[in-house]
């Protein structure tokens, strides 16, 4: 027994280190795991190399990297609306087409498809993905109102039993609603709730991602902190000391009936 726990930890530490110095991934990218927790999130929330997985708004792929050479089975990349009429969101977009094809051997399981959520638009196929993860997304969505409608969304991508994967900056019990809007920070009760009215059961909660010097009641929100430092040169050590935000992290299941 002990030689197979010794192996285990061998393992999972080659994965971290895989993860750590893979030279397919951004030096600033690496810089971050130390708050972001890259193999030990997606390690908790069952993710193996054969899945089929959904990410929901990478942006700048900073977490595409780490899937892409986690996966053998294939990454649908649920990126911007290219018909969207936010520049930012197309120029979003653009930037990260530009990344995959900079190294297409390294992205050739990545499949890029939309999502929409105020066009209710998702496209990758019902019933189909094994997996969905979104990072840090739950409050933008709860700035259009469609917060319930993105959970739908991932319900019905899911394959019966497939795992939603979530991480969202965390804000304290009872904060209301426009509080969460306006700082960046989301009630883990409310996500518990609103996944739960879309039909998903929680399997289990981390602390992987927690960060307690995080007060969550800063001047400018979450985008206070790393890596916005939104206030500029005002108590810029202070922020930078504090680090990225304190987070939840949530595995939830679609139940398999």
């Amino acid at each position: 027994m002990k030689s197979v726990i010794k192996l285990a930890v061998l393992v999972g530490m080659l994965f971290v280190q895989s993860v750590q110095v893979s030279a397919e991934r951004s030096p600033d990218n690496m810089v971050r795991d130390q708050y972001r927790h890259p193999a030990e999130t997606l390690d908790f929330f069952t993710i193996t190399e054969d899945m089929a997985v959904v990410e929901i708004s990478p942006g700048g792929g900073w977490y595409t990297e780490v899937l892409a050479g986690r996966l053998s089975g294939t990454l649908y990349a649920a990126h911007a609306n290219p018909e969207s009429k936010s520049a930012y969101y197309r120029k979003s977009l653009s930037r990260y087409k530009d990344k995959l094809a900079a190294s297409p051997e390294f992205y050739n399981n990545v499949e890029l498809h939309v999502f929409d959520v105020g066009a209710q638009l998702l496209t990758t196929a019902d019933n189909s993905a094994d997996a969905v993860v979104t990072f840090r997304n739950v409050h933008n969505w709860m700035n259009s109102n469609n917060e319930r409608t993105a959970f739908d969304l991932f319900f019905k991508t899911l394959k019966p039993g497939g795992v939603l994967g979530v991480v969202e900056h965390r804000a304290k019990p009872g904060t209301e609603r426009k509080a969460m809007i306006d700082s960046g920070y989301v009630t883990q009760d409310y996500v518990v709730e609103i996944a739960r009215q879309a039909g998903f059961v929680l399997e289990a909660s981390s602390e992987i991602n927690a960060n307690p010097a995080d007060t969550a009641d800063h001047p400018k929100g979450v985008w206070t902190l790393l890596p916005n430092l939104a206030m500029g040169d005002v108590d810029r050590d202070r922020y930078r000391a504090i680090g990225e935000s304190d987070r939840m992290t949530l595995r939830f299941r679609k139940p398999a009936q």
